[in-house]
Order: C-alpha cells, then sequence, then structure tokens
C-alpha cells in the first residue's frame, strides 16, 4: 500500500497497493515517552500465523509499557543484536523505539502500532513476502524462497536500530458496533508493517530509484493484510512513521517512493502532504523495473530530544 520495496533481490521495487481507494484520517493521540492506553490488553504470543491473544484487565486503570509488558525482552537483549557496542544517545533512541505506541479507533476497529520484537519476526516476514509475491507476480512455488530472502533481510535492518525500525500495526475488530471486552482472552490480528531509516546509518545501501538523501528519513516496506485492506490502516501506518520520526531525529525531511500505476496509495501521499520531488526514467523498463516517483514531506517544526541544535527558525 504505501512504500516502495527496497530488498536488493525485488524484480519490481514496490509491492501492489490497491486497498487505499478513499481514507478518512481520524484524529491520532499525541505521542508519549511512556504512553498510557486505557484499556487496552496485554499482548502475548499466540503462535498461530498472524493471530495474536490479548488479556483484557478487568480494571480500567492505566498500565505503562514497564509494568506490563513483561513477556517480551528489552530492545538490549535482543537475539539479533551484533553486539557492538551504543553510544549513550544510541541507548536513549533505542528505549524510545521500545516505548513507542500509536493507538487509534477506527470505524470498523482499534489500531495498535509499535515497532516490531524479536519473537515477531516470523509473522512479519509472512505478511511481506505474501504482499511482495502479490506484486511481483511469483508463482507460489517460490514464497519459501521469498520469505527467507525477506527474513535475512530484517534480520540485517534489525542489527542497525535505532537507525532503522521495523513498525508493525494490531488490529481487533469491532463487533455489533463495539470492541469486544467481555471474554478473558481476544484474538488481535497483525494487520500491517513498514520500514522507517532515520538517518544515514540506517539507510539502505541499494536504495530505489530515484535515489533519496541518504542523510534524510525515508519511509519504506508498507504492507497492509489483504483482508484489512480499505480500513484506513495503511493511512496510519503513515502517521505513526512520520510521529516517530519527529521524535528520533531532527530532519524535518521525509522521503518515500510510490510507482506510477498506484494511484490509490498516491493520492493518499498527496493528501498526507508530499509532493513529486523527482520521477525514474522511461529507460528503467528496460531493467523489468516499474516507473516509480520520489516523493517528499517537510514535517512540522517539532525540536526532537536527541537534537542539540537549536530549533529552526521561519
Amino acid at each position: 500500500m504505501a512504500a516502495t520495496v527496497s530488498l536488493s533481490f525485488s524484480l519490481d521495487p514496490q509491492p501492489q497497493h490497491h486497498y487505499f481507494s478513499h481514507f478518512k484520517p481520524h484524529q491520532t493521540l499525541p505521542f508519549t515517552s511512556s504512553p498510557l492506553f486505557p484499556k487496552y490488553p496485554l499482548l502475548t504470543i499466540a503462535h498461530k500465523h498472524n493471530r495474536y491473544a490479548f488479556k483484557s484487565s478487568s480494571s480500567s486503570s492505566h498500565s505503562t509499557p514497564s509494568t506490563t509488558a513483561t513477556t517480551s525482552s528489552s530492545f538490549l537483549e535482543d537475539p539479533f543484536r551484533t553486539g557492538r557496542f551504543l553510544s549513550n544517545e544510541e541507548l536513549e533512541k533505542l528505549k524510545l523505539l521500545e516505548d513507542f505506541r500509536y493507538y487509534q479507533e477506527l470505524e470498523s476497529g482499534s489500531l495498535w502500532i509499535r515497532v516490531m520484537r524479536a519473537e515477531e519476526m516470523d509473522d512479519t516476514v509472512a505478511l511481506l513476502a505474501e504482499s511482495f509475491a502479490e506484486s511481483m507476480v511469483w508463482p507460489s512455488g517460490y514464497l519459501s524462497l521469498l520469505r527467507f530472502l525477506v527474513k535475512q533481510y530484517l534480520i540485517e535492518r534489525r542489527a542497525l536500530m535505532p537507525h532503522t525500525a521495523t513498525l508493525i500495526g494490531f488490529y481487533r475488530e469491532k463487533e455489533n458496533g463495539r470492541l469486544e471486552h467481555e471474554e478473558e482472552e481476544e484474538e488481535e490480528e497483525l494487520a500491517g508493517t513498514v520500514e522507517v531509516c532515520f538517518d544515514k546509518r540506517g539507510a539502505n545501501t541499494s536504495p530505489p530509484t530515484p535515489t533519496p538523501p541518504k542523510s534524510s528519513p525515508y519511509i519504506c516496506n508498507m504492507s497492509v493484510d489483504k483482508p484489512l485492506r480499505r480500513r484506513g490502516i495503511g493511512w496510519h501506518l503513515l502517521k505513526a512513521s512520520e510521529e516517530l520520526i519527529s521524535q528520533m531525529n531532527s530532519t524535518r525531511e521525509v522521503y518515500l517512493h510510490c510507482r506510477m500505476i498506484d494511484e490509490a496509495p498516491f493520492n493518499m501521499y498527496i493528501k498526507a502532504g508530499y509532493k513529486v520531488v523527482n520521477t525514474d526514467s522511461i529507460f528503467i523498463l528496460l531493467m523489468l523495473q516499474r516507473r516509480k516517483h520520489l516523493m517528499c514531506k517537510k514535517l512540522p517544526v517539532l525540536r526532537s530530544p536527541f537534537d542539540m541544535s537549536d530549533s529552526d527558525e521561519e
């Protein structure tokens, strides 16, 4: 649905995004480093494809990730980390990524977005691989190979945290006009994912053309589960990405790619404030790739907690 696939092995550098014909943006909750979500349940992995079990709390009191998320280890204990030493600033950014939450009530249900954890990689790989296979019209027999390649890519990208991050969104559908809260255990679906690069160290070594500035934040590899498309999930994956970028980087310009044939996501980006700054030459077709727009948006001025310089004044 959204940004270009930046995997180096892909033949056609962007997934299909036909699931957004119209968007109804909703008001987003302000970001806090330790967010509070009323009556929002605790995540525990159920390992049933992309279904996740959530335990509802009988209390209406708020709870923070530090007191409730006891089932997941810290990003510092991530098994995919390379063991390199992190600076104090990197440690602070890693903590920010661990605490980041974006919650949104939609017309058809609720959406919760945060940074992918290590134990959620396989389900995220499955979602991305299916989306890429659909886009590139690969035979189903190649899906296992595609999953292997996508997982290797995600492992490499995860080792670069906090300079890049993969966000995932969980969706719970309403029943009879309201969310289910009566059952002790409820299931929430893995609805979508998006990758965000914050700076030059997190930039992809082989970005798609037209090439974006490596020092600027870049959004890519957005995908929404096919049965959950056209519900505004892609819009909020984009908004969550911008919100996280505003907290992680003082650079205002954010870039992404959009294939010229993808009218629906292009309209979404225009609505979100992105503008075309460059377009692939027609000769890109000789490389068996679709022509793409490079789009850019200037985020509102927001002082990053990691910006040591004075804020820009206009």
